[in-house]
C-alpha cells in the first residue's frame, strides 16, 4: 500500500482498499464473516417463506437427489446420529421425507424424499439459488468469474483436495 491508500497488485494493477461505506478497509476475515451473514439470513427468509426451518431446508436439498443413510446425514450437519432423529421424525410427520431400510442392510436406515419433499426442495433451491445470483450483480461478468473461481479454489482446498491447478 503507498501514502494515498492504494495497492498494488501483483499484476502491476493499482486499485483502492476495498472499503464499505466509509468504513475502515474491509479485511477478509470481517469480509467472509459478513457474506456468511448475508447469505445465512437469506437462507433463513427464504426457508421461512417455505415453511422450513432453515435445518429442515437442508436436510430435504441433500436428500433431493438420493437417499442418505442417517451415518451421512450426520456428518453433513456435524452431529451425532441420535440428534439427527428428531430432525428426520419433524420432517417425517409433515410428509416430506420418510425412512426407509437399506436394501442388503437390515440395520441401517436411510431418509428418502417424498414427493411433496422434492416439490418443497426444488421450490426452495429454486428460490435461493435466484436470490443468490441477484447477490452477485454488483459485479461485472469478469468478477462473477473470478468470485466462482477463488470460491472453488477455498471449498477444493478445505476438503483437503487443494486448489485446482490442472495438474492433477
Amino acid at each position: 500500500m503507498d501514502d494515498s491508500g492504494q495497492t498494488a497488485t501483483s499484476a502491476g494493477l493499482v486499485t483502492a482498499p476495498h472499503v464499505l461505506d466509509g468504513e475502515q478497509p474491509l479485511d477478509v476475515a470481517d469480509a467472509l464473516v459478513r457474506l456468511s451473514g448475508l447469505v445465512q439470513g437469506l437462507y433463513a427468509r427464504i426457508a421461512e417463506r417455505h415453511d422450513l426451518t432453515p435445518v429442515q431446508a437442508k436436510l430435504l436439498c441433500i436428500v433431493a437427489d438420493r437417499p442418505r443413510g442417517m451415518a451421512d446425514l450426520a456428518r453433513c450437519f456435524g452431529v451425532e446420529k441420535a440428534a439427527l432423529t428428531g430432525l428426520v421424525d419433524r420432517v417425517e410427520r409433515r410428509g416430506l421425507a420418510a425412512r426407509s431400510s437399506v436394501p442388503g442392510d437390515r440395520r441401517a436406515v436411510q431418509v428418502v424424499p417424498t414427493d411433496a419433499g422434492r416439490q418443497a426442495s426444488a421450490a426452495f433451491h429454486a428460490e435461493v439459488s435466484a436470490e443468490l445470483s441477484r447477490l452477485l450483480e454488483p459485479l461485472s461478468p469478469a468478477g462473477r468469474d473470478q468470485f466462482r473461481a477463488a470460491v472453488a479454489q477455498i471449498i477444493a482446498a478445505c476438503q483437503g483436495h487443494g486448489p485446482d491447478d490442472g495438474t492433477g
